[in-house]
This record gives structure tokens, sequence and C-alpha cells, in this order.
């Protein structure tokens, strides 16, 4: 049987000072004599004296744990983003508790009053495709918890964001199809509220004005799934 950690009250009582005078010497207060810091020390090492992490973090109000919001971990990207973060919180110190919106407002509202139960110090997400009001973000930025939107972001709130160049990536790819002879040239965008949609499809527009291709309706499609795209396909192919 595992023995019980022992807290800073044990090596208080074994040691004959106050628990306060063991709490500072652990910090290394200079208040407290070299003599009686060395003891405090020794015990807490030969004992396998542990912080209570949650004790201190309630104590200051904020833990040392990110929320990070991923919309589905079945997509490749979404989970390469979640391992580099992963990887980059954890060289800095950091623990991260990961949600799955499952491309939900609903589910995204109920994560971020779970983290914010959870006193996290920070939140990194991307927003679900449905997602069009931000009151809840704003609650995050109220307690002061800073945000990092990735991929989907959200213009109308003051926070950092990391996306790539949606507009250029679009319209060099569409310029390079034109150039290789291609007229008839569609767009697939997911829900046109995001503004990743937004830029990509802008960044279309762009390149089929730019060589004078005319655009119709037909030739832009909300599809954001591959289930989407296989059922389309085939028929634009024929026509």
């Amino acid at each position: 049987m595992n023995k019980p950690q022992i807290t800073i009250k044990d090596i208080a009582r074994a040691l004959k000072v106050s628990p306060s005078t063991v709490s500072r010497a652990l910090k290394d207060n200079p208040d407290i004599s070299q003599e009686t810091r060395d003891l405090v020390h020794a015990y807490a090492n030969k004992h396998n004296y542990k912080p209570n992490v949650q004790a201190v973090n309630l104590r200051a109000g904020r833990s040392n744990t990110i929320g990070v919001i991923v919309p589905q971990m079945v997509h490749h990207f979404f989970s390469c983003v979640l391992s580099g973060i992963e990887q980059a919180a954890s060289e800095a110190g950091y623990n991260v508790l990961v949600a799955q919106s499952n491309e939900s407002y609903e589910q995204e509202v109920k994560i971020i009053h779970s983290f914010l139960a959870a006193r996290v110090c920070g939140v990194i997400a991307s927003l679900a495709k449905n997602t069009s009001h931000y009151e809840h973000y704003q609650e995050l930025l109220d307690n002061n918890i800073p945000i990092v939107f990735y991929d989907r972001i959200c213009t109308g709130l003051n926070t950092e964001r990391v996306v790539v160049d949606d507009y250029a990536g679009s319209f060099a790819a569409v310029e390079y199809m034109i150039q290789t002879g291609c007229k008839r040239i569609f767009f697939y965008g997911s829900a046109p509220h995001l503004e990743i949609t937004k830029n990509r499809r802008n960044g279309y527009l762009d390149a089929m004005k730019k060589y004078h291709i005319p655009v119709d309706d037909s030739m832009i499609k909300l599809c954001d799934t591959r289930e989407r795209a296989i059922a389309i396909t085939p028929d634009l192919l024929e026509s």
C-alpha cells in the first residue's frame, strides 16, 4: 500500500516548528534562518514531500493549465495542431486540458464554462462551424484569461491569432490552375460566416477576376466535409 503524502503540517509537527515557518522555509524565505531552511528541505526530501498543486492554484486563483478547444479530433490538421500545443506547453511547464466541440456552438459554450470553473490560465481555440456569437469568449476576457484563436478565428474580439494566409493560398492555387489551362474552376467552401471561408473565397474570386474568367453562383459550393465532396463532385465532372 502506498504511503500517504506528507503535508506541511506533518513536517511542522515533526520538526516542532509552525506550518508557516515550514512554508516559508520551502520557499527559501530569507526571514527564516539558513539552519532551519536546510533542516526543512532535508526532511521534505527524505520523506518525498510534494506541494499540493491544487491548493496553491486555489490560493492564486489560477492554475498552470491551458484549455484547448478542438472542433473535431478526427481531422489530421487538428490532431497535428494539438500535438504541437501539448509539446510546447509541456516544455514551458504547463498542463493541457483538451475539449472537443464537435462543431457545436452549444458544446463550445459548455466547454468555456468548464474552463472557467477549472481556473485555466489561458485558452487556445478554433471556432465551431456554427459559432456566430462570442459572448462566452468575452466572458474569458472579462476574467483576465487570455485567448489565442487558431485556424478559425474571431475578428470581433481583441485576441491573439495564429493563422495562415488563406487569401494568398487560394489565389495562388486558382492562378496556377488558370495558367495550366483550366477555365471552369469551382470553389468548395465551408460555412460562409467563417473568416477562413471569406478569405479563401475572396482569393478565388480575385484570381478569376484577374484573368477575366466569369463566375456564377453555381460555381461556388457549400462543401466542408469529405462526404459532401464525394457526393457532389461526380455530377460536376459529368457536366
